[in-house]
């Protein structure tokens, strides 16, 4: 196992402060795309879509319950292949739906 060098702590701290202003300049970058993302335009959906749900078909429209938002997690798999462990432990752990009702959502 390869242990880091041992330096003074005027050392470290320049090493600290100029991993620090990177460290800074991504999260600037990071922002800015997460700002670019969000100003992304919207899509109409022109095509009727139907859903089979618990209490039978539904329609896109109908999966708001009358709220503003709704959220839709995409899972991605090849035909016959199981869910990503990443993916169901993410949606497993949403937590109660009144936070996101209480938003609108």
């Amino acid at each position: 196992m390869q242990v880091p060098q041992v330096v003074s702590p005027e050392e470290w701290q320049a090493t600290r402060d100029e991993l620090l202003a990177k460290e800074k300049a991504h999260m600037r970058e990071s922002d800015a795309l997460a700002a670019e993302r969000r100003r992304l335009p919207a899509v109409a959906f022109d095509k009727d879509y139907e859903f089979e749900g618990p209490d039978g078909r539904a329609g896109l429209a109908d999966l708001f319950d009358g709220r503003r938002q709704l959220v839709a997690y995409h899972f991605m798999l090849d035909p016959g292949a199981t869910p990503c462990v990443g993916c169901s432990c993410f949606v497993d752990n949403l937590g109660h739906p009144a936070h996101l009702n209480a938003r609108d959502t």
